[in-house]
């Protein structure tokens, strides 16, 4: 086999696998693979379990397993019910870095009954994130995947403190809908103080047929009608923030807020395009005519501003909805991809560093693995070292030659040893301990 050796003996196996959706969360995953390596080899081999994922459902749960502590809090959730919660810290030379995994608050399992494709809220992940600054962090890592929302991160923004007005001047009701009646963004009360890294392997833009309603929000029960619904809130969103070519200066530290409009003065940092939408005139987003007044204010507050041109066309604006157009925009944030920093923030390179053999692995193996989630992450981490890789899963539908290519050398699924897929499932941890002593039969010397 393709860069293995049966009967491997130097060094310690890394265990870093994702969650097995539906079945096993990424901590409880490497801990069956690691007993049944430690029951094969008769507890003579050294293994480091090192709980991995790329943003979405079980970040938390994975980087808590890693030593971050986990901070429990009470959040609004996707359809506007108190929720428990809970996101992760730790303390670095450079302050506290604090995880907050968008789906832990706006995710769809979060949802207490049918989908809310119209109203569903990012608030609770905003509130995470207020909640994770007020208790000293100053950079958070937001994990986008799950959520239960297509509002263009609007409920997160309002929980930090930016108010999304209509043309009464009254706050918007929650929901991807409500951005229809989008008037006015004033960010003059944000939260500031604190630096974004949104981690995310999505790079959909926010708008158009690969944007983020039109692809995810089928996902999250919206028919075409509510489609095209959100689809016209989010580019309400886009033209509000964008009207008219506005920039605003980034964040710097000790700098104004005063919006800065080529060729428009306007006071006290309001930055504005008249309504000439009664004389034929529109407001235009990029490619989306717009009629009516847009405003955005963002007044004189040392230490922050928004980022808007051309934001709604970055990869990874439409990802979670939206949220990271609004992280983007708003919060100046930095993406960057999911399962590549997170392993940097557990410290993958220095557990890799000297194994023989790191075993990886997610729920299904297919396309979508080979597009850059955990396992070919991990892989690719692992090559830097010269470590070989294998993966265990539930199933896998990707061929051998696909898989070496991405850098795994052999694939463990659970349908080999058991093909009634419901027994995978509901028997998964026993299972995947049996399926892991062939693992250690064919590379672990007893």
């Amino acid at each position: 086999m393709t860069g293995l050796t049966a009967g491997l003996t130097a060094g310690r196996i890394i265990v870093a696998p994702d969650k097995f959706r539906g079945s096993l969360t990424s901590p409880e995953v490497a801990a069956h693979v690691a007993a049944g390596l430690r029951a094969a080899a008769q507890g003579r081999v050294a293994v480091v379990r090192l709980p991995v994922a790329d943003g979405g459902d079980g970040t938390v749960e994975a980087v808590v397993a890693s030593g971050f502590t986990r901070v429990e809090t009470e959040v609004t959730g996707p359809v506007g019910a108190r929720i428990p919660a809970a996101y992760a810290v730790r303390d670095e030379r450079d302050g506290r870095v604090a995880v907050v995994e968008l789906a832990e608050a706006s995710g769809l399992r979060k949802l207490p009954g049918d989908p809310a494709p119209l109203t569903a809220t990012s608030r609770g992940a905003g509130e995470l994130i207020a909640h994770a600054v007020r208790h000293g962090a100053r950079r958070i890592v937001l994990g986008l995947g799950g959520s239960a929302c297509t509002d263009g991160g609007a409920g997160m923004l309002q929980a930090l403190g930016v108010r999304l007005l209509d043309a009464a001047g009254n706050d918007l009701p929650p929901g991807g809908a409500a951005l229809r009646n989008l008037r006015t963004i004033d960010t003059s009360g944000r939260l500031r103080g604190f630096e974004v890294v949104v981690a995310s392997d999505v790079d959909n833009p926010l708008l158009g047929p690969y944007g983020a309603a039109t692809v995810y929000g089928p996902q999250k029960g919206a028919t075409p009608e509510d489609v095209a619904v959100l689809e016209a809130g989010l580019t309400r969103l886009v033209a509000v923030t964008e009207s008219g070519g506005v920039a605003f200066t980034p964040d710097a530290p000790g700098s104004g807020d005063t919006a800065h409009t080529p060729g428009v003065a306007a006071p006290d940092g309001v930055a504005s395009v008249p309504d000439t939408a009664g004389s034929g005139g529109a407001v235009h987003a990029p490619g989306v005519a717009v009629p009516g007044a847009v405003h955005v204010t963002d007044t004189a507050t040392p230490g922050g501003a928004v980022r808007v041109t051309g934001v709604a066309s970055r990869p990874g604006a439409g990802a979670a909805g939206g949220v990271g157009f609004g992280a983007l925009a708003f919060l100046d944030a930095e993406i960057r991809p999911g399962i590549g920093y997170l392993l940097d923030l557990v410290d993958f390179d220095r557990h890799v560093r000297g194994a023989r053999l790191v075993i990886t692995g997610e729920g299904s193996i297919d396309e979508q693995t080979l597009r850059g989630k955990a396992p070919v992450g991990v892989a690719a981490a692992a090559a830097r070292h010269g470590v070989p890789v294998v993966a265990v899963c539930g199933r896998r539908s990707v061929s051998e030659a696909e898989l070496r290519a991405a850098g795994i050398e052999a694939v463990y699924a659970l349908t080999d040893i058991e093909p009634d897929v419901r027994r995978c499932m509901t028997e998964a941890g026993p299972l995947l301990e049996r399926l892991t002593t062939r693992i250690a039969t064919r590379f672990v010397t007893p």
